[in-house]
């Protein structure tokens, strides 16, 4: 419209104004509608890109919600592992409706039954009456909010009794309505004494009324005064009632020509074809200052085996020694004795030492490390958390491995703190010399990352799960014998 003006302009002449004047008017109300649709689409365009970024701030933070879910549930179900293997007590939840919806390994081994034979069921159709009448009596406290607890003795099924604290715990809502409850039945010492048979319902009578008593402080300390309990953890250190397992420690650098190590872990014989785990009865010979006998059972064990597998056997096995152990200085002379008539490498045991006993024993453990690292055997110190007290113990022990604490390795993935800690723990050991273990090692993604961080072992159920040490042993009889079938021919 302009040009057309501008011709105009140039060779008609004669053109009335107004012409021309509405033509002007023409092409600035075109201007004008060009900008204002210049404008709309401006604003268009800032819209859709405010609308853009609302969007990607909202999938940015769905991204974060949903790591930190799986990071919550990761670290769950870890946790969850760690109370399966570890705390000795039958834990269990129950809905409002008595269904039960968790229960640990120890809880589905007393009833002897898989998890799918419980999830979801109703109390009294996997539970005997037995030990269902308790909490069918407490069950109006339960719901009233308030924490039962109660001493009674339970026979398992097979018939064997055991002395039972329980706890019932109820679980709130935010608005203070109980949902559901906890129950934790924790397994006491065996006082004969005060399961013996009576001879008549009034003997018995007084009994029964003792093992209803609430008060868990007596229940804790009475059975480890008895003798009978004593003469029981005797009987199983003489008898050998005890089995080993063995949990494999790999060495994460398949150049760098470390041996495989192996903890050993104990178990006791429980009754027919059951073991105890660890939690169950290790308190109880702590507390009967028996550890050191314990000790010697479980090394003499192990020296015995290695003595038949020697030429085959190129494995470092790491036995944990108590905090009376390492009191205990003719424990080294033990050792001593036994290398010396079985005539296996020294190196080939290494001896565990908590980190929390070294410090409260400090004295006792510099004795202990010189004098067995003297006879050639290593030393590992566990569960090593980084503080400036552990710092400073690594300056005056020496030790030939350094055990990070399991929790850390745990997290390390979900939390940069945990995994900055691991850093610098590597760093502290290399300096020193010593080569670092992560233990509590769950999944691939970790053994990657302490590949990366310089890591020399690691030991977890994301490894290998502790397994019979007689099929290690087994196995290197078998390997033993056929080089030795080969050498003949």
């Amino acid at each position: 419209m302009a040009t057309l003006l501008v011709i105009i302009d140039l060779y008609f002449d004669d053109i009335a104004i107004t012409w021309t004047a509405i033509l002007w008017i023409l092409l600035f109300s075109a201007i004008l509608i060009m900008l204002g649709q210049f404008i709309h689409a401006e604003k268009e365009m800032h819209s859709y890109s405010y609308q853009l970024t609302a969007n990607k701030e909202r999938l940015t933070n769905e991204i974060k919600h949903r790591l930190w879910a799986e990071k919550s549930t990761a670290e769950a179900k870890i946790k969850s592992q760690i109370i399966d293997e570890n705390i000795p007590v039958l834990l269990a939840y129950f809905s409002f409706d008595q269904r039960c919806k968790y229960h640990n390994r120890i809880f589905r081994k007393w009833f002897g039954l898989k998890a799918d034979q419980i999830d979801g069921k109703l109390l009294e159709e996997f539970a005997d009456d037995e030990f269902a009448s308790s909490i069918k009596k407490h069950f109006k406290d339960i719901l009233s909010g308030k924490t039962v607890h109660e001493e009674r003795v339970l026979k398992s099924t097979k018939g064997f009794p055991y002395i039972f604290t329980e706890q019932y715990v109820p679980h709130l809502d935010s608005k203070g309505k109980t949902v559901g409850f906890y129950t934790l039945h924790t397994p006491c010492a065996q006082d004969k004494k005060r399961l013996a048979p009576k001879k008549n319902d009034q003997t018995d009578k007084p009994a029964v009324e003792h093992s209803n008593k609430k008060n868990t402080h007596q229940v804790t300390k009475k059975p480890v005064q008895t003798g009978v309990s004593t003469d029981r953890i005797i009987q199983a250190i003489k008898g050998g009632e005890f089995y080993l397992y063995c949990q494999k420690i790999i060495p994460l650098d398949s150049n760098a020509l470390l041996p495989t190590q192996y903890e050993i872990l104990i178990r006791m014989a429980e009754e027919e074809n059951n073991l105890m785990p660890p939690g169950s009865f290790l308190p109880l010979v702590d507390q009967l200052k028996m550890m050191p006998q314990l000790d010697r059972w479980v090394a003499n064990y192990i020296v015995k085996s290695l003595s038949t597998n020697a030429q085959e056997c190129r494995s470092v096995f790491s036995l944990n020694v108590a905090r009376d152990t390492l009191c205990d200085k003719t424990f080294v002379e033990f050792i001593q004795d036994k290398i010396q008539k079985s005539k296996i490498p020294a190196n080939q045991l290494c001896f565990e030492i908590e980190e929390i006993d070294a410090k409260s024993n400090l004295i006792e453990t510099m004795f202990f490390t010189e004098k067995i690292r003297e006879l050639g055997c290593l030393v590992t110190l566990c569960g090593f958390s980084q503080d400036s007290q552990s710092i400073e113990l690594l300056k005056k022990i020496k030790i030939d491995f350094l055990k990070i604490d399991g929790i850390i390795v745990c997290n390390m993935i979900y939390e940069h703190e945990e995994l900055t800690k691991v850093k610098s723990i590597n760093q502290i050991a290399r300096q020193l010399n010593i080569k670092t273990i992560a233990e509590l090692v769950e999944n691939e993604e970790t053994i990657s990352k302490l590949r990366e961080i310089g890591i020399h072992y690691a030991q977890g159920l994301g490894v290998e799960k502790p397994y019979p040490l007689n099929n290690l042993l087994a196995l290197l009889q078998k390997t033993t014998n056929s080089s030795s079938v080969s050498q003949n021919k």
